[in-house]
């Protein structure tokens, strides 16, 4: 999954700029050993001082992050942009280190268990940012998935209901200039560091920034709200407020574009590192290292999460061979993927098709939950096609989270580019990961928490929790009357292999000295994807080093959990109340999830 978080907010950004507005879905209540029930003994004067703590961080947060509060349905900076410029963001730095000695200067000792998780997760996650602003993350704000060039992206996420909705959206167009010279001046800053991303993301720019050089205003995507306005605002002021976006757009936003475009192609594409390797960096192994313990929360090194990897790729191929033999197909595992990936059968002829297969499939899904769950989210969820300009260099799919507020559902989005290279065969499990039972459950569930703070209702995203309990929901599958047809079960076979040959992948560029090329043999070799996706995919890994690392090491643990939960209980396991215990929390590092399980288990073998 890929979060359609705002402008600036990737996973790079996101360590160094806005500390709890969490990376991802940019992201539950049972039985609950955390204490979520409970919020402190009354009369604690800690308790309140730690709470206007985390809510003076997170409004801090948001001001910092105009984008994100969009994101989350706050409208109150929706004039604006995230001051991105390098004494901001220094500034910002300080404000964390600020906030971390003010939460030392309270005890926790004592504190009611949900009171102490939220002190440690706060800490946690703070102390996390000012690590990994050593590395200077915020100098390289520019990738083919996320920048300047994708930024009319925060559209999909805003709504245009009033007036004051589109005046808004067009002072944000209107300083639009401003945000680009103080990103080309991170990018100076990222040259003059020896900070660069690497020549096959940056390769795939120029082609970006020159769709968004328009000849006309209403041809550009920054203009798309003001093609359609609620019936609520009359004619007159319709016109006055498309002339005032379309004179933005020509006026502050084209030739903004226009000095990106002659900054890149001149002053920094000439370089872009050759080495795909984010180790290539000063400091880059140590980097990577750091990146690697802050998506899986956990300490294996590259060393143990590559070698994790191979075991796990050669356990997914036994079970993938089971199936080629099951089908009667007598070729070899290479012609096994070569059918899949070029039968007319397992493809939709249009887009359309596609789109509207996914949406019923979802609807099936719904009616299969509560078997699984006894809480449901309250928010429903939408399936919506990925934005045609951005599908070429786009993954197969990706979840929008909803708004915090709920006046905006979440939205799975499928990428219909190239129908003839999206099979059937990937649809289930596709949808169990991004919609239900995965992104769009478990996020909505955390953001319907009650009683705690905000930083951890709308803020933390554990990558490790939140992909590990997506690729966990791709297995419920089986539980859900899903993967009948042997290759539907062989695509979901397909996608525990695609999270395993990242963990090899991901560690061999980053860690390993192994190039673009090396990473995409790799994944050809095991996995039947179309070689777009899988080019689309380990570019994906190139720009977001560590992040892909997180889905199989956090299914793993959930797997492993279950596992343990169903020995030790026996008949007296409950699947719906395990599954609500782990979601009931909301993300979580993988130790502390581990914890309120075997809390759960000790609890039941006693009741």
């Amino acid at each position: 999954m890929q979060h359609r978080f705002a402008y600036l907010c990737n996973p790079l950004m996101a360590i160094a700029t806005g500390a709890l507005i969490g990376l991802a879905a940019c992201a539950s209540a049972a039985s609950d050993p955390a204490g979520t029930a409970a919020t402190g003994k009354a009369g604690d004067d800690r308790i309140v001082r730690l709470h206007a703590l985390y809510d003076a961080e997170w409004q801090r947060g948001l001001r910092e992050n105009p984008e994100n509060a969009s994101q989350l349905g706050d409208k109150r900076y929706n004039d604006r942009w995230g001051d991105r410029s390098i004494a901001a963001i220094e500034r910002s730095h300080d404000s964390d280190v600020a906030a971390l000695q003010r939460l030392k200067l309270i005890d926790p000792s004592g504190l009611p268990p949900v009171e102490a998780l939220n002190y440690t997760l706060f800490a946690q996650q703070l102390q996390d940012t000012i690590d990994g602003y050593a590395f200077h993350p915020y100098v390289m704000p520019v990738d083919h998935i996320y920048g300047l060039q994708s930024a009319q992206d925060l559209t999909q996420v805003l709504s245009f209901e009033t007036e004051k909705d589109y005046s808004d959206w067009t002072a944000r167009l209107a300083s639009f200039g401003t945000l680009t010279d103080q990103t080309i001046a991170l990018m100076q800053q990222g040259v003059a560091e020896q900070r660069v991303p690497a020549c096959a993301i940056l390769n795939k720019i120029p082609d970006q920034i020159a769709k968004q050089i328009v000849a006309k205003p209403q041809d550009s995507g920054f203009y798309a709200p003001f093609k359609q306005f609620p019936k609520a605002i009359g004619a007159e002021h319709q016109t006055a407020l498309a002339n005032a976006g379309a004179a933005a757009v020509q006026n502050d936003v084209v030739p903004a574009f226009k000095r990106f475009q002659t900054f890149f192609k001149n002053d920094y594409l000439p370089h872009c590192r050759t080495q795909v390797g984010v180790s290539a960096l000063p400091d880059g192994a140590a980097y990577y290292a750091y990146l690697a313990k802050h998506h899986t929360t956990t300490e294996m090194t590259p060393e143990q999460i590559h070698q994790l990897g191979l075991r796990e790729v050669t356990r997914i191929r036994a079970e993938m061979d089971q199936v080629r033999t099951e089908v009667g197909f007598k070729g070899s595992f290479a012609d096994f993927s070569k059918f899949l990936r070029s039968d007319p059968r397992f493809y939709f002829k249009t887009g359309d098709e596609l789109l509207a297969a996914y949406g019923a499939l979802g609807k099936h899904i719904d009616g299969e939950l509560p078997r699984l769950f006894g809480k449901l989210p309250r928010l429903p969820y939408g399936v919506r096609a990925v934005p045609m300009d951005s599908a070429p260099y786009q993954t197969t799919a990706y979840y929008q989270p909803g708004a915090a507020d709920g006046t905006r559902a979440g939205f799975f989005y499928a990428n219909l580019y190239k129908p003839e290279t999206r099979p059937k065969w990937e649809m289930e499990v596709l949808t169990s990961h991004e919609a239900v039972p995965g992104h769009h459950l478990q996020i909505s569930l955390q953001q319907e928490l009650e009683g705690l703070p905000e930083f951890r209702t709308n803020g933390l995203s554990y990558t490790a929790f939140v992909e590990g309990w997506a690729l966990y929901s791709e297995s419920l599958g089986y539980e859900l009357g899903l993967y009948k047809d042997p290759y539907s079960r062989y695509g979901q076979l397909t996608y525990e292999m695609w999270r395993a040959c990242r963990l090899v992948v991901d560690t061999g560029m980053h860690a390993k000295g192994w190039t673009r090329q090396q990473a995409i043999d790799f994944m050809v070799a095991n996995t039947p994807r179309a070689q777009n996706d899988i080019e689309v995919e380990v570019d994906r890994y190139i720009a977001w080093p560590g992040q892909a690392l997180a889905y199989k090491i956090g299914q793993l643990k959930i797997r492993e959990l279950r596992t343990r939960a169903e020995a030790a209980l026996g008949d007296r396991f409950d699947i719906r109340a395990f599954h609500d215990l782990v979601l009931g929390s909301g993300a979580l590092p993988l130790d502390v999830l581990e914890h309120n399980v075997d809390a759960w288990i000790a609890q039941n073998k006693q009741g």
